[in-house]
């Protein structure tokens, strides 16, 4: 017998990607229920059906219902997890007392945990171990989604019935899930790219050419594919959309948090300046640590991710890390 759709979507992270699926499962017709920490956030999404503090300028359908209470957001079909990927495990174990044990999660959390170098699947598995798992990736700027612009992603899921069903609630014209079994795949792509955004930032801010981002793209696909085998994944997920297609936007636009974060440690200015300035988080500056540490763990070479942490974590100037990189040996392109 065919279960049921799943008609009720809680959505947890009320920042610019929550906010913005949050209005995509609206146009797929859903009742969606908006988990936010900021009260701020919740009182504006109810009152005046918009997200001023994170996604300005777009208005929210009034259906959407916005909440602080965790409970109200888990009475749903569907659960997908939008939080920073350094919160994510506190928060699936805070969640964990409100779910029904088989109620299905979908990741929306691009990342790597740095104190243990989990994947987010794996750390959902661990905080919510009943619940079936599925991972959304892709090349997603939240204002372009929220305006429905045509957007195509990866939709991962072990279990292809349950992938499809979660299509169907999410899919609509401008907004296209293609379904992968690749968890794995899908997860490190959307989790290494931020970090060669930086470093393609970098490239940018140091005015090295369009020559020089095009091969930290390249080559840096090739280390997001090494570890991808190492952890179990599938080359071909990372020549798709949650590889190359995240890679690609991520890493030619300033609309990526990511790159204008690596084109102003470019250009000279300090981390922690440029962090203070922001309210939204930047994924692969906490990527960068856990990733080389994770690469290191594991005997994976990613001379490229390298360079990156050692510019955010370890005081290496910018430019001895690019001379690094331009010294390295002649080699093969072959990605083993």
């Amino acid at each position: 017998m065919t279960k049921a759709a799943l008609e009720r979507v809680g959505i947890i992270g009320g920042g610019a990607w929550g906010t913005a699926l949050a209005l995509t499962a609206r146009r797929a017709g859903r009742h969606v229920v908006l988990w936010a920490r900021e009260a701020e956030v919740v009182a504006t999404v109810n009152r005046d059906h918009a997200n001023a503090l994170f996604l300005p300028g777009i208005a929210l359908d009034p259906a959407i219902r916005a909440t602080s209470d965790l409970a109200a957001a888990a009475a749903a079909d569907v659960l997908l997890l939008v939080a920073p990927a350094q919160h994510l495990r506190p928060l699936a174990a805070a969640l964990a007392p409100h779910m029904a044990s088989d109620l299905p999660v979908l990741i929306c959390t691009k990342g790597i945990e740095e104190q243990t170098g989990a994947l987010m699947g794996e750390v959902v598995a661990s905080a919510l171990p009943s619940s079936p798992i599925a991972v959304l990736s892709g090349p997603t700027f939240a204002a372009e989604v929220a305006r429905g612009l045509p957007t195509a992603v990866t939709l991962a899921c072990a279990d292809k019935a349950l992938g499809r069903r979660l299509i169907a609630a999410l899919g609509t014209r401008s907004f296209r899930p293609y379904l992968s079994e690749d968890v794995v795949g899908a997860e490190i792509g959307g989790a290494v790219k931020n970090v060669l955004a930086i470093a393609c930032g970098i490239v940018m801010g140091r005015r090295l050419g369009d020559n020089a981002r095009a091969a930290l793209i390249t080559r840096g696909l090739a280390e997001m594919v090494r570890l991808a085998l190492r952890k179990g994944g599938k080359a071909e997920t990372l020549m798709g959309l949650s590889g190359l297609g995240d890679l690609v936007l991520t890493c030619t636009s300033l609309q990526s948090r990511n790159h204008s974060l690596g084109a102003a440690l470019g250009e000279g200015r300090a981390l922690a300046d440029v962090l203070a300035e922001r309210l939204s988080v930047a994924e692969g500056v906490t990527s960068a640590a856990a990733t080389a540490a994770l690469a290191k763990r594991l005997g994976v070479d990613m001379p490229i991710v390298g360079a990156v942490d050692n510019i955010l974590h370890h005081g290496a100037a910018v430019d001895h890390a690019i001379e690094a990189l331009l010294a390295r040996p002649f080699k093969s392109e072959a990605i083993a």
